[in-house]
């Protein structure tokens, strides 16, 4: 089958690899149709690592994807040969101690899709998932159906903030996760989501996309601005951009007693925190693995017409154009958000 390998530092190639098959009697065989590039996936292809996960090349990337299915295991009841399928990348083990606390996305015998040391990933052809992680996809077209799985990522993450009714929040990032952190937010009726990115195409998107306000952090200051529509300070503020200068933003805005929803992954070892004004104003500190149990509803909120995030694709490759695809992703070109291979 073909596949698009990362073949090295910021090297893609489209190479035949071997077809996987399915070897246990829940597997379902995936026909792949759409893949979405994440900004994980850029990270391995810029550095080829992120912390203690390196690639070995080649390696096949992706893990946003949507299928339809070929062939299923002899156990499979609920799916059938040419449904529409919504991927869930992560394959916990259902056995360890962090599965057993309903931590699955912790699990610490994790298979993720497009993950060194666990599973190569989706941008190839076919690839065999157990049945647990395929949601049928037949309510939503299949470019919406790759945005579900960062959207699951916001729908957790909005619900790890346990913001208070009527709360003000701060997005600070507005790349997917951003953005889907945004509709999250809108879903639940928040009183006020004010959006933060350092790319001035990002900043007009969240704007159109309901941010009541929404600034450039090289342009002005940010906590300044914000502050002077709520004055006491937001309730929780989501930090989707991976940068120390975006989480100090945050401890500013967030009012005693706020949560700072940590989500967007440095390219740096450590951050830091001055104490005084953490420990002062009690901030909870919240870090997002992913998402956890969050799929379905993340589907639900699309397939209603609740959330639409239609606008986030802006781009779409073939598999051969993969390297000039990671490229621009990489480098924000184009006014990129999401960008799709399509098989």
């Amino acid at each position: 089958m073909k596949a698009v390998l990362l073949a090295g530092v910021r090297r893609m190639e489209v190479a035949d690899v071997p077809m996987p098959v399915i070897e246990n009697d829940t597997d379902v065989l995936l026909k792949i149709q759409k893949v979405g590039i994440c900004g994980s996936d850029v990270h391995y292809f810029e550095t080829g690592r992120i912390g203690s996960q390196v690639v070995e090349y080649p390696f096949i990337l992706g893990h946003e994807c949507t299928a339809r299915v070929e062939a299923v295991g002899s156990s499979v009841r609920n799916i059938k040969a040419g449904e529409q399928i919504i991927v869930e990348p992560a394959a916990p083990c259902h056995r360890c101690d962090q599965c057993r606390k309903g931590r699955g996305n912790t699990c610490r015998n994790l298979r993720f899709l497009g993950t060194p040391g666990q599973g190569g990933g989706c941008l190839c052809e076919y690839i065999v998932m157990p049945e647990e992680c395929c949601f049928s996809g037949e309510r939503l077209n299949l470019e919406q159906g790759v945005l579900c799985e960062p959207f699951a990522i916001g729908v957790y993450s909005v619900k790890q903030g346990k913001m208070p009714r009527n709360a003000g929040t701060a997005i600070l990032g507005a790349g997917p996760i951003g953005l889907s952190c945004m509709a999250a937010a809108r879903a639940k009726n928040v009183k006020a989501i004010y959006v933060t990115d350092k790319l001035d195409y990002r900043v007009e998107i969240a704007r159109k996309a309901g941010a009541v306000w929404a600034g450039n952090p090289l342009k002005q200051d940010i906590a300044d601005a914000i502050l002077k529509q709520e004055p006491l300070g937001v309730d929780a503020v989501y930090e989707c951009a991976g940068e120390q200068s975006a989480l100090d933003e945050a401890v500013e805005l967030l009012k005693p007693g706020g949560r700072l929803v940590i989500i967007g992954a440095p390219r740096f070892e450590r951050i830091s925190f001055i104490i005084d004004r953490i420990r002062r104003k009690e901030i909870t500190i919240v870090n997002i693995r992913r998402q956890n149990g969050c799929t379905q509803e993340a589907i639900d909120l699309m397939a209603s017409g609740k959330v639409n995030l239609d606008f986030m694709i802006t781009h779409r490759f073939k598999p051969e154009q993969a390297q000039e695809a990671f490229e621009m992703v990489g480098e924000y070109r184009d006014g990129v958000i999401k960008a799709l291979i399509e098989f």
